[in-house]
């Protein structure tokens, strides 16, 4: 049975202060769940905001400097996301994976660049992008050198404001060849529905989880913050890090009980054919 991946910390990299509260929680977890991967994520520079008022971070040369701080403090993996080809080789030589946003998932330089980092590759399947589109970006990243991908789901635009998830992507983007990893709290977006923000419907986070997990995802990937009405970006779709280890737990112990009835069906179909 194949291991959850679990992709989890804030959406911005707000300080080192924040980086250092969520990952010593995110140990804890880590540590009651061994077979489980964890990777902490936090964004050192958002160049995507919605309003040129909006925070963008530390800025790439302090964010980095935090980011590779955290990673040796708590020995674990991480990864960020940048915007521009030319941040690909800085970002490599402190994440562990880097990630290419959604909006950039079919720009080849991008892909390019983060190919040939050497490092694993998580790239987000673009909210206009229908999930069979996405063997042409795993293509190009094979073109260039990527090894280990992750392909990342987090839903599709649905006219103006709204994003909805199709089950059906994680079976097909599978086909790939590559891990299929669920972005359960940038698929609780509303885009455009906070003005200057964007809004979310958090309350969904465990209906849409548990779905998907169902539905044969390998991952998740989940944004926290101990005090989400003070983030300064997703505050209405980040989970409450109080809450977190709840919420894995439950996450955790679905994936493996399905893991489990997979491999027995499985190993059940096997043995009636040799019958």
């Amino acid at each position: 049975m194949s291991s959850l991946i679990v992709i989890v910390g804030p959406c911005l990299l707000e300080s080192e202060q924040l980086g250092d509260e969520v990952a010593s929680e995110l140990v804890k977890i880590r540590d009651e769940h061994k077979n489980v991967r964890f990777i902490f994520k936090a964004s050192i520079d958002k160049a995507n905001r919605s309003s040129i008022r909006s925070a963008r971070g530390l800025g790439w040369d302090a964010g980095l400097k935090v980011m590779a701080t955290l990673k040796k403090r708590y020995n674990m993996e991480v990864t960020s996301d940048f915007h521009d080809p030319r941040q690909a080789e800085s970002l490599a030589e402190v994440c562990d994976v880097v990630q290419v946003p959604a909006f950039l998932c079919r720009q080849t330089d991008v892909l390019a660049a983060a190919a040939r980092t050497g490092r694993t590759v998580s790239v987000k399947k673009g909210q206009f992008l229908a999930p069979w589109d996405m063997k042409y970006v795993v293509e190009k990243l094979h073109t260039f050198g990527a090894k280990e991908i992750f392909q990342l789901e987090r839903g599709t635009s649905f006219g103006y404001g709204n994003l909805v998830v199709d089950m059906r992507s994680f079976p097909i983007m599978s086909k790939n060849g590559h891990p299929v990893i669920y972005d359960v709290t940038h698929s609780l977006q509303l885009p455009g529905k906070g003005g200057e923000t964007t809004a979310g419907a958090r309350e969904f986070a465990d209906t849409l989880a548990l779905a998907a997990i169902g539905a044969g995802v390998d991952g998740l990937f989940l944004e926290t913050h101990p005090r989400p009405a003070e983030a300064l970006c997703d505050a209405e779709t980040q989970l409450p890090l109080k809450t977190l280890a709840d919420c894995l737990r439950q996450y955790i112990t679905f994936h493996s009980a399905r893991s489990r009835l997979c491999h027995e069906h499985d190993s059940a179909q096997k043995n009636a054919s040799f019958s």
